[in-house]
């Protein structure tokens, strides 16, 4: 592997393919060396998907690490400058991919910080990073499907491009195609029921003890997660699982990383940041939660009372004002705007609120500095953000991955970035059985009731 610092992208060489939809490969995709993913529904917020693998350098950030994360991110992105930038190109032609956990954000704050783990194994890094010098762009508008490599020389951009098109070549298409099988039958991966962490009746004492807590004036909005633990069947991976969860109901910021016997994977619908290489900014958070209706009118009534949910409308405007503050220190004066506010956005198997805030990035500033300045998201921690995550720390297990982010900087030094809710961490023992922990959570406000709470825990 090389240093960060001895990388450079400068050069692209790209190639079209015949273009197959994403999750024709995909389940073999995650049995390459250290693969990546980031998977689009093709709608309006999601027009690309990715498909990385075999970085040619990596790093983390382990939990005990003293390092500040604002130093590690800036070494890291030694690869990153505006000068590769290419209108032509899709919005990742190349780059970094990260992934930061939750607890990244006490690191950041310094606060009192614990470790991750999963079946009491040794505990997950709470910064990755990874170079990757080529990646494959499905373009779900135009149903294309292109390899960009990229190289200090042409030909290093091109080697690089045509190391991944082999990679591509080889893996297999899925057996039983990418679409068949009815969608309403539940897939077998799960070699038993899940266990939930935190019974129904803790919970909801967790909620009051919190309403409490805001009644009393000590915070205005914390989200409050519990989970859910088990193993896959024997003969169960993540590639079944990842391909299950995008054909069952794809989402528009889903994603996942392999980093050996460990696995994220995430069917997210949030945007976490968005940074264009000219510097805009666009946050997307959201607050609110009902699940789908049987019939229409069912659903429309779901759909209806939620969008005229004070309750769900106050989670939303708190975490507004949050992440304008969070945008504001590396914004240019003047510059963040609320662009859409209590918006109804549906998906397979939810309806959330959510809303729009953007900004201009200051002159000097990078992701690097974009993510120091505003992680974790402020719509699965809460407000005053500081204070909302040291009741977390005292309520919750590590969240390890969940609410955290799934990223990538472009060699251009454009970002995009998920939340990472609904997500499956995953990690593989001893005897080659994949373990996997799954949370859910919710925004609690002042007038929360606890088995409401309690319930879209569950939704």
């Amino acid at each position: 592997m090389l240093p960060f610092s001895a990388i450079s992208l400068t050069y692209v060489a790209q190639k079209n393919l015949p273009f197959e939809t994403v999750e024709t490969r995909l389940e073999g995709w995650l049995e390459h060396a250290f693969a990546a993913g980031f998977l689009s529904d093709g709608g309006a917020l999601g027009r690309y998907s990715y498909l990385v693998a075999q970085p040619t350098a990596k790093a983390h950030l382990a939990y005990d690490n003293p390092r500040e994360t604002a130093d590690f991110l800036q070494e890291m992105t030694a690869p990153i400058t505006a000068d590769h930038y290419n209108v032509e190109l899709p919005p990742f032609s190349g780059g970094l991919v990260g992934m930061a956990s939750f607890e990244l954000g006490l690191r950041l704050e310094a606060m009192k910080r614990r470790p991750f783990r999963i079946e009491g194994r040794q505990p997950w890094p709470e910064l990755v990073m990874l170079c990757y010098p080529a990646v494959l762009a499905f373009d779900h508008h135009e149903r294309t499907l292109t390899a960009i490599g990229r190289g200090a020389t042409p030909a290093e951009a091109e080697t690089a491009r045509d190391a991944l098109i082999t990679l591509y070549d080889q893996t297999p298409v899925a057996k039983s195609g990418p679409k068949s099988g009815p969608k309403s039958s539940n897939a077998p991966f799960a070699g038993g029921p899940l266990d939930l962490e935190t019974p129904d009746e803790v919970h909801e004492d967790k909620v009051a003890a919190l309403v409490r807590q805001i009644h009393a004036g000590d915070l205005f909005q914390a989200n409050l997660a519990r989970g859910w633990s088990g193993r896959l069947k024997a003969d169960a991976t993540p590639g079944m699982v990842m391909a299950a969860l995008h054909r069952r109901g794809p989402a528009p910021f889903g994603g996942f990383l392999t980093l050996g016997d460990r696995a994220i994977l995430s069917n997210s619908p949030e945007r976490f940041i968005r940074l264009d290489a000219d510097g805009a900014m666009e946050t997307r958070p959201i607050k609110g939660t009902r699940p789908r209706g049987q019939t229409p009118a069912e659903d429309a009534a779901l759909a209806t009372e939620l969008t005229l949910s004070e309750k769900d409308r106050a989670e939303n405007l708190m975490i507004v004002d949050l992440m304008r503050h969070d945008l504001s220190k590396v914004a240019e004066v003047g510059s963040v705007r609320v662009t859409a506010l209590n918006a109804l956005e549906s998906y397979a198997n939810v309806h959330h609120l959510d809303a729009t805030v953007t900004a201009q990035l200051m002159p000097g500033k990078t992701a690097a500095d974009v993510l120091a300045a505003t992680f974790p998201p402020g719509s699965i921690s809460g407000a005053p953000k500081v204070q909302a995550m040291k009741v977390i720390h005292e309520m919750e297990a590590a969240r390890g991955p969940y609410c955290g982010s799934l990223f990538f900087i472009d060699a251009g030094g454009a970002m995009d970035s998920n939340v990472l809710i609904r997500t499956l961490a995953l990690e593989k023992d001893d005897k080659d059985r994949w373990h996997v922990r799954a949370c859910a959570g919710g925004g609690i406000v002042a007038d929360s009731d606890p088995a409401a709470e309690r319930i879209e825990t569950e939704t």
